[in-house]
């Protein structure tokens, strides 16, 4: 373990930034010396070297990115964010990253983990074949600060849509929906709003304005919701055949490949564009 914490704080005219990057610094060295020491002493508990990205534009000497190596436990059942967690907790406290539920529910902690977008309490690290493990930031979105990015275009594109139900309620009456009819729009309910999908679009990366496949996805939701009248769901196909709708996806699955709840995301884009013709075909 880190000798940090162990270390008392001692007086001093240093900043509060200076003595932390000395601290840092002094934690690196010890660090070293702890996996020596633990590797001499016959240690059999399984290690991962994490390579993890850090970077923080408010702090002078972190502003130009780079990764740190961490070497943690990873006994069987060690998710990529229980590494964190352990790289946080015992070796750098100004690690940062986000995390919640750590039962791939509430979609806080999306990363680019080895190359691909994953949830870092989804992923085990025995589960992984490249070494070290690399664990970076989502890609085409904005790094706040190491592995946190800026999530408010991914919502203002999910805001688009109008992602909520808006059938009228019968007074003291419940809305029925047909097993059929939820089962056809089952898998698009499990979104949780992670961001991955978006992350892995090369659309959405060079288009901005693009909705990206959560957006559209939600959309599904609730366009194929049978207890919605026809009014509304008109209104729903004409934000998505706008110019930066469904049209813009190029049916490339980078999408569903990376999606942690195994949406069929690219089939729901295409069922939204058959609509979408069905919608604009006249008979004479």
């Amino acid at each position: 373990m880190s000798t940090q914490l162990q270390r008392s704080e001692q007086e001093t005219d240093e900043s509060p930034q200076e003595q932390r990057l000395e601290r840092k610094s002094l934690t690196e060295g010890e660090r070293e010396a702890q996996r020596t020491e633990e590797e001499s002493t016959g240690d059999e508990t399984p290690r991962a070297h994490l390579k993890v990205f850090r970077y923080d534009p408010e702090v002078e000497a972190k502003r130009e990115p780079r990764f740190d190596d961490f070497h943690v436990p990873a006994p069987q059942g060690t998710t990529v964010l229980d590494a964190l967690m352990y790289a946080r907790d015992e070796f750098d406290s100004t690690l940062t990253f986000r995390h919640s539920c750590r039962q791939a529910v509430c979609g806080s902690d999306a990363l680019f983990i080895n190359g691909s977008q994953r949830l870092g309490c989804q992923t085990q690290i025995q589960d992984l074949d490249q070494r070290p493990v690399r664990v970076e930031p989502l890609p085409h979105q904005e790094v706040e600060k190491d592995l946190v990015v800026d999530m408010e275009h991914f919502y203002d594109q999910m805001e688009a849509v109008e992602p909520y139900f808006q059938g009228e309620t019968p007074d003291e009456e419940e809305q029925l929906q047909s097993r059929e009819n939820r089962e056809k729009v089952k898998m698009s309910t499990r979104c949780i709003w992670c961001g991955a999908c978006q992350s892995s679009c090369n659309i959405a990366a060079g288009d901005n304005e693009y909705l990206g496949p959560a957006a559209i996805n939600k959309a599904y939701r609730f366009a194929m919701d049978e207890r919605e009248d026809d009014d509304i769901k008109q209104h729903r196909m004409n934000i998505l055949e706008q110019e930066h709708g469904v049209w813009r996806c190029q049916t490339q699955f980078s999408c569903t490949e990376v999606c942690p709840k195994d949406i069929p995301l690219t089939e729901h884009i295409q069922e939204m564009k058959r609509e979408a013709v069905k919608d604009n075909l006249k008979f004479w």
